[in-house]
């Protein structure tokens, strides 16, 4: 199930972003931004939606800001455990459908160049890769995804 995030559920997004970008440390060199996200503000702000199993224990979600002329996801990550059974794509389409009821244009947001299963599944879900770029030190593909009317 999809759904917005409970105040009480800041420590389970954490769980989920420690365990879901642990692997790509090494490879990166150091801790992926989505590990050191303040998800107590982004639930607060209303931009977090998570996807949880059928005891509503939380096993991924998405961090959605608007911005001018898009939805910008900003952090979307699911437990090991539950990688590719659909809960990613769920939290997509979730996004697409926010997206459209803000009137915004495009869904739009960036991974790290070594994250290869993170380029496939946007690749997959309709994303098109409009740049890259170094920023903060991290090696950065970006997507977007035009969004029809509501």
């Amino acid at each position: 199930m999809i759904r917005p995030a409970h105040p009480d559920e800041a420590d389970a997004l954490q769980a989920v972003a420690e365990a879901a970008y642990a692997p790509y440390v090494a490879d990166i060199g150091r801790r992926p931004a989505p590990m050191d996200a303040d998800f107590n503000t982004h639930i607060i702000q209303q931009q977090a939606w998570v996807a949880t199993d059928a005891a509503d224990r939380v096993i991924g979600y998405v961090i959605l800001i608007p911005e001018v002329e898009c939805l910008w996801i900003d952090n979307i990550a699911i437990e090991p455990g539950h990688q590719g059974r659909g809960a990613g794509r769920a939290l997509l389409l979730c996004a697409e459908q926010e997206a459209r009821q803000r009137g915004s244009k495009t869904l739009d947001l960036y991974t790290n160049a070594k994250m290869g299963k993170s380029l496939a599944l946007y690749r997959r879900a309709g994303f098109r890769e409009v740049g890259r770029r170094v920023q903060n030190g991290f090696d950065r593909v970006f997507f977007q995804k035009d969004i029809g009317p509501a």
